[in-house]
C-alpha cells in the first residue's frame, strides 16, 4: 500500500479554490437558481479535486469513497426531516393552519413593530423547542405572508426570522448545537448557555434596535383596502378560526417536550391533512376529481400534497403564490445540494485538508484575542467548506481544544466560540444544510436575507471584540488546572 503523505497548504487550497470560482461562476450565470443544479455541479467537481488531491498523497479510492459515503451518511437525519417539513408545509396550507396564521397576523401585528416582533416571536418560540427549523417552517412562513399583506419587504422579515430563530435556538437547553458544543468541549451544559449569554444577548439587542428603526423608517403600504382584500380572499377559500392553529400547537408541544423532529413533524403534517379533511371540505370540493367518486378524490388530494405540495387558484397571482408550495419533491434539490456538499466536506476532512488549515491559523494565532479569533474564522470556514453546521462546531472543536487547555482558558471560552462562529453562520451560505433548508423554507436566497440577519452578522464580530478586550474570557484556576493535567 502507498504510504500516505501529509498534505501541504497548497493540497489543500487547490480543492477551495477550484470550488469558490466554481460557486461564484454558478451565481454569476445562473443567479438566483445556482441552487437548484449548478451550485450542486460546482460542489461535485471540487469533491473530485480533493479526491485528485488525496489519491497524489497516497489515499486508496476505497478510502476516499469511504469518506463521501460516511459524510452522506451523516445527512439522511436532515435529509428525512426536510422532506417531511415539505410535507408539513403542503398539509398545513391546505388544513388552513398557515393561511390562519398569517389571518390573525395581519390582524394583530402594527407594520412599525413588524420586524422586530418577527425576530422576538420566532427567537421565543425557538427557545421553547430548540429548533430554528421549525421555528422557521412555521412560524417563519406565515410571517412572510403577513409581510406581504402588510406591504413589507420580505427578505428584510427573512432576516428578522432567521436572526430570532438562531437566537433562540442557541440558548436553548433542547437545541441539539446547544448541546453538541460543550460536549466536544468538555464543558456543562448550563455553564455554556450562562456563559453565552454575554455575547449573545448583547448581539440581540442591537439587532432588535435596528428592525425598530427599519420598521419606523420603512414605506409601509398605507392600502387597508388590500389588507382587505387579502383578509377577503383567505375568507373566500378557507375556513379560519382559532382550532386550525391546534396542528402548530400539537408540534410546539411535542418539540418542547424533546420529540425527535422526525417522528414530530411527521405527527404535524398527518395532523394537518387531517384538520384539512375535517375543516376545509368547501376547498376540497374545488379541488378534488370527482370521476373516482368524491371519497376517493379526497384521498387522492390529500396524499398528493405531502409528495407534491398544494397549489390554489384565487384569482389574485401574488396570493396564489403565497397559499402555494410544499411537497416533499419540492425538497429532492435542497436534499441534492445537502449531499454533495457534505460529500465534499467528508473528502476535505477524510485527507487532512480542513486540518492543514487549522495548522496554519495556529501559527499566527499568539494571543488569546487571536485565537478566539481564528477559532471563529475557521468555524466559519469549515461552513463553508464542509457545508454543515454539525461538522463546523466538532471538526475546530476537535482541533482547538487541546490549544485552549494549554493555554489555561476555561473550556466554557471554546464551547462558547464554537457557537458563535458555527452555528449561527451556517444559515448564511447557500449550500450549507442550514441555508439550503431555509432557502427551500422561506423561499429566499441566503445571499439575499444574509445582509439583515443582523443577529448572525454581530454575534462574532462581537465575540471577537470581547476576546481583544478581555472581557469574560475565563481563565482555569490553577487547582484545577492541576486536576486536569494530573
Amino acid at each position: 500500500m502507498k504510504q500516505q503523505k501529509q498534505a501541504s497548504f497548497l493540497d489543500a487550497f487547490i480543492p477551495i479554490l477550484v470550488l469558490v470560482c466554481l460557486l461564484g461562476s454558478a451565481v454569476y450565470l445562473y443567479g438566483d437558481n445556482s441552487s437548484s443544479g449548478p451550485n450542486q455541479i460546482a460542489l461535485l467537481f471540487a469533491t473530485f479535486t480533493a479526491a485528485l488531491v488525496g489519491l497524489k498523497n497516497g489515499y486508496t479510492w476505497r478510502l476516499l469513497e469511504e469518506a463521501m459515503i460516511k459524510g452522506i451518511t451523516l445527512s439522511l437525519g436532515a435529509i428525512l426531516i426536510l422532506l417531511m417539513v415539505g410535507a408539513l408545509i403542503g398539509t398545513w396550507l391546505l388544513s388552513g393552519t398557515v393561511p390562519t396564521l398569517i389571518y390573525y397576523g395581519l390582524q394583530i401585528i402594527s407594520p412599525q413593530w413588524f420586524y422586530a416582533a418577527s425576530c422576538l416571536i420566532c427567537g421565543i418560540v425557538a427557545m421553547s423547542i430548540g429548533s430554528s427549523w421549525t421555528t422557521a417552517a412555521t412560524i417563519g412562513v406565515a410571517l412572510l405572508g403577513v409581510a406581504t399583506g402588510l406591504g413589507l419587504d420580505q427578505v428584510v422579515t427573512a432576516g428578522a426570522v432567521i436572526s430570532g430563530a438562531y437566537f433562540g435556538d442557541k440558548l436553548s437547553p433542547l437545541s441539539e448545537t446547544t448541546n453538541l458544543a460543550p460536549a466536544v468541549a468538555g464543558s456543562d451544559l448550563f455553564e455554556h448557555i450562562q456563559h453565552m449569554l454575554w455575547t449573545t444577548v448583547p448581539s440581540f439587542v442591537i439587532a432588535m434596535i435596528i428592525f425598530v428603526i427599519m420598521g419606523f423608517s420603512a414605506e409601509v403600504s398605507s392600502d387597508i383596502g388590500r389588507i382587505d382584500d387579502i383578509v377577503s380572499i383567505l375568507n373566500a377559500n378557507f375556513n379560519i378560526n382559532p382550532m386550525m392553529l391546534i396542528p402548530l400547537i400539537v408540534l410546539l408541544v411535542l418539540a418542547y417536550k424533546k420529540m425527535p423532529a422526525f417522528p414530530a413533524i411527521s405527527i404535524g403534517a398527518v395532523i394537518g391533512a387531517v384538520w384539512a379533511l375535517i375543516f376545509q371540505s368547501d376547498l376540497l370540493a374545488t379541488q378534488v376529481d370527482v370521476s373516482q367518486g368524491q371519497l376517493v378524490g379526497y384521498f387522492k388530494l390529500v396524499w398528493a400534497t405531502f409528495y407534491d405540495g398544494f397549489a390554489i387558484q384565487t384569482g389574485d397571482s401574488t396570493m396564489d403564490d403565497l397559499l402555494s408550495g410544499g411537497g416533499m419533491a419540492g425538497m429532492l434539490t435542497t436534499t441534492w445540494l445537502v449531499m454533495t456538499a457534505l460529500m465534499f466536506g467528508a473528502i476535505m476532512e477524510k485527507t487532512g485538508l480542513l486540518e492543514v488549515f487549522v495548522r496554519s491559523i495556529l501559527r499566527v494565532a499568539r494571543s488569546t484575542g487571536s485565537l478566539i479569533a481564528s477559532t471563529i474564522a475557521t468555524c466559519f470556514g469549515t461552513n463553508l467548506i464542509a457545508a454543515d453546521q454539525y461538522i463546523a462546531i466538532v471538526v475546530p472543536g476537535r482541533m482547538f481544544k487541546e490549544e485552549y487547555k494549554k493555554r489555561g482558558l476555561k473550556s466554557v471560552n471554546l464551547s462558547r466560540t464554537l457557537e458563535d462562529g458555527g452555528t449561527i453562520t451556517s444559515p448564511l451560505i447557500p449550500w450549507n444544510t442550514c441555508g439550503a433548508y431555509m432557502q427551500s423554507v422561506l423561499m429566499i436566497n441566503p445571499l439575499d436575507y444574509a445582509v439583515y440577519a443582523f443577529f448572525n452578522l454581530i454575534n462574532p464580530f462581537l465575540a471577537i471584540i470581547y476576546a481583544y478586550i478581555g472581557i469574560k474570557i475565563l481563565k482555569i484556576e490553577p487547582k484545577q488546572l492541576d486536576k486536569e493535567q494530573a
